[in-house]
């Protein structure tokens, strides 16, 4: 009976601890899944995996690799399809007017700054996931591209996913149980906070155009 609770615990987990613990049990699925997201600079998603790694539900050191690596690649994506298509992938529907803002935005910053833009853009909500196809309809030359996007993705992932090991370090001496009602709270508020600083990111980046 008991063994039933704890796989329906794991199963369905309810607080930090159990999710923590379904994560090292599908460690693998769990990297394919962060290099997917990485690879749209998924803020959030991998201050988290940082936070997770603290726990010891992920390997530090794997977690930056991965990120760097999808992110790196997601923008590298990104840049050819640019390059070779230009905004005719957008359409003109209504739906597609806020990425086409976004990517608009992301030529006029790279137009003027090109080097700090790629350094910066997986930073700002809206511009992070678009940036890449708005190198790719500039005169960027490839080797120059692959070479600051190469370092830029590297500090990104470091920067993310220490943040969110640092997180953990400062929520475990705040509290002695990782489970508790505490730390989740804490940890939405962390993420929370992060997503409006990039959103706040976003908009200086809009008035700097």
């Amino acid at each position: 009976m008991t063994s039933l609770r704890t796989g329906a615990r794991l199963l369905f987990p309810s607080d930090l601890t159990s999710f923590f613990e379904l994560i090292r049990q599908h460690g693998n699925t769990v990297y394919s899944l962060m290099f997917a997201y990485a690879s749209s600079h998924s803020l959030l998603l991998t201050l988290f995996a940082g936070y997770a790694s603290h726990s010891g539900a992920l390997s530090f050191g794997s977690v930056i690799a991965v990120c760097w690596i999808g992110s790196f690649a997601g923008d590298v994506i990104r840049f050819w399809i640019g390059r070779r298509y230009g905004t005719r992938w957008l359409g003109s529907s209504a739906s597609t007017s806020r990425i086409t803002r976004a990517v608009q935005t992301a030529a006029r910053l790279a137009d003027r700054h090109y080097i700090w833009m790629i350094l910066l853009h997986r930073y700002p909500h809206g511009i992070r996931g678009v940036a890449g196809f708005a190198y790719g309809m500039s005169r960027l030359p490839w080797s120059t591209f692959l070479a600051l996007n190469f370092v830029a993705a590297g500090l990104w992932s470091c920067v993310t996913v220490s943040a969110g090991y640092a997180f953990g370090h400062v929520s475990e001496k705040v509290m002695s149980d990782a489970s508790s009602g505490l730390g989740l709270v804490m940890l939405v508020l962390f993420l929370g906070a992060s997503w409006l600083v990039s959103k706040k990111l976003e908009r200086v980046a809009e008035r700097a155009t």
